[in-house]
């Protein structure tokens, strides 16, 4: 079900000549020379159009650099007035909106922490009531869309109509190549839902490693994503906070200069017929498969009842496993990705054993 929100494109509030928006500064706003510094030296490169710096730093454990405070905002504002950019810096609560206020903040983010938790973003909400001022909202740290979804309307039940979504990556248990899991599923699922909303990538927080933003950044752009947000620091290795994802302002450059940015159709006739036949083909094998998984299931209707009548488990794991094997190598051979096919087989596999728990679970009437 898609979501109605009362939207202002990002290019209204942020205006751009090319694609993409690129948001950049330090993860940390350390001292004022360091946020200055940093800021010119992203103004210069001419790729940036609007400074980041966070103030506050909600640290998972104490004893780490938990941000400059109201202090910072100064360095931030100075930075704004040197360089003529625009400032967004991450906001937890009510105290936090009213000193960016106050100061003169152009854009706010609310964090994956905050986001995660509805009465944050509800007091965040109500404390911008009557504020006109773009607000970006990172996904929760954990892969639940509704939180994200819920955090985006309670800001515009708010009033907030500047609104855009920030897509940093999910926390998981299981350690990748990732700092935090792209999980690009749970981001396309937000635009399905909310068709107008602008989603900025967090390459820096998703990679954890500055080795990494250049292959997120060109993801990202492919998934017609607005814009990049990178943190950028005159001394990376120095920073006090999230050293290994920052990068400087020259080596951004770099990356943004060497991002190949697609558009989302083309005006080449050959193209536009090409693509009709190919999705016509794609549209073709879509009715097949669905029309085998009906089949499919009735089959499974049956051995249900089967089992049922002659006192036999749903679950049967030597099969199971014989399945997994048997088609995956299949997939393999056929040029299926491994992961896919058993994620796929294992949704089949969970339809299957819901459509049998019902047949074994039913009540037969009594004539």
């Amino acid at each position: 079900m898609k979501n109605v929100l009362q939207l202002e494109s990002i290019t209204k509030w942020l205006p751009t000549a090319n694609k993409p928006i690129i948001i950049s500064g330090p993860c940390s706003a350390e001292t004022e020379d360091q946020t200055i510094a940093t800021a010119k030296q992203l103004a210069a490169t001419g790729k940036v159009n609007a400074l980041r710096a966070g103030i506050w730093k909600p640290r998972t454990r104490p004893g780490q650099y938990e941000g400059a405070g109201e202090e910072g905002l100064k360095w931030l504002i100075q930075a704004k007035k040197e360089t003529g950019l625009p400032v967004t810096t991450e906001v937890a609560n009510a105290a936090h909106v009213e000193a960016c206020l106050k100061a003169g903040v152009d854009i706010l983010w609310v964090g994956a922490r905050t986001t995660v938790n509805p009465f944050s973003v509800q007091e965040v909400a109500d404390s911008l009531k009557g504020v006109d001022i773009p607000v970006m909202v990172k996904n929760p740290i954990n892969p639940d869309l509704e939180l994200w979804i819920g955090a985006l309307e309670r800001l515009n039940k708010a009033g907030i109509t500047k609104l855009a979504a920030i897509h940093r990556g999910f926390s998981s248990f299981e350690k990748g190549p990732f700092r935090n899991a792209p999980m690009w599923d749970m981001a396309i699922e937000l635009k399905t839902r909310i068709p107008d909303i602008d989603i900025i990538c967090d390459p820096s927080h998703i990679s954890g490693n500055r080795e990494l933003i250049s292959f997120i950044s060109q993801k990202a752009l492919d998934l017609d994503m607005a814009g990049l947000m990178i943190e950028s620091h005159i001394d990376p290795d120095a920073a006090w906070s999230d050293a290994k994802q920052q990068v400087t302002p020259a080596v951004l450059a770099k990356i943004i200069d060497g991002l190949v940015v697609r558009t989302v159709s083309s005006d080449n006739k050959t193209f536009k017929d090409t693509l009709s036949i190919l999705r016509e083909q794609i549209d073709q094998l879509d009715d097949e498969i669905m029309s085998k998984m009906a089949a499919r299931m009735k089959i499974s209707e049956k051995i249900g009842q089967y089992k049922k009548e002659n006192g036999v488990t749903i679950l049967q794991v030597a099969r199971w496993e014989e399945i997994i094997q048997t088609r995956i190598t299949l997939g393999k051979a056929m040029g299926l990705n491994a992961e896919f096919t058993s994620d796929l087989l294992k949704l089949i596999h969970q339809e299957s054993i819901q459509i049998q728990t019902k047949v074994m679970n039913k009540i037969e009437e009594r004539v």
